[in-house]
């Protein structure tokens, strides 16, 4: 498996996960910026997405769903606030209700991803930052760090492939 930590800080609020890919940064790029290979991996591997708009320019959004084993559907999305392929991209990260519509109760987290060269491959670092601690201990108490290792973990077959 590709991801080699995982770190939750309390008191800065974040959660950081680090991934080392053995293909080159373009590649594992191309996984968030291509919608149908970002679908191929984004969500556990028994809760597959779905991508409905994929817009990743700075105001741009990313919507989708994810299918769980008994058919229930789980709509997220993001809301891109920059993006330099292909290195970087940030986006608030947030659930929706069954119309698609951002979830107002629901916490939603500002994410940053940086991939860097490392050795022959790509490190691959994503960032969560929550605003509180109560949303923080509420989306672990989800899974999330569970759901985003599993998610991780199926873009080595995709880069293999």
């Amino acid at each position: 498996m590709s991801v080699t930590s995982v770190d939750k800080d309390l008191d800065r609020l974040t959660l950081t996960l680090i991934a080392d890919f053995s293909a080159p940064v373009e590649e594992v790029w191309q996984l968030w910026a291509d919608p149908r290979q970002l679908e191929r991996w984004w969500g556990p591997p028994t809760y597959p997405a779905t991508v409905e708009d994929h817009d990743l320019t700075p105001g741009g959004e990313v919507t989708y769903f994810m299918t769980g084993p008994e058919g229930d559907k789980h709509r997220g999305w993001w809301r891109i606030t920059s993006v330099a392929p292909p290195s970087s991209l940030e986006f608030t990260d947030g659930f929706a209700d069954e119309e698609g519509t951002p979830a107002p109760t629901m916490p939603t987290t500002t994410v940053r991803v940086q991939l860097t060269e490392h050795g022959d491959g790509t490190r691959m670092e994503i960032r969560s930052a929550f605003d509180t601690r109560e949303q923080m201990e509420q989306l672990m108490t989800m899974g999330m760090e569970e759901g985003l290792k599993g998610a991780v973990g199926q873009m080595d077959g995709l880069l293999a492939g």
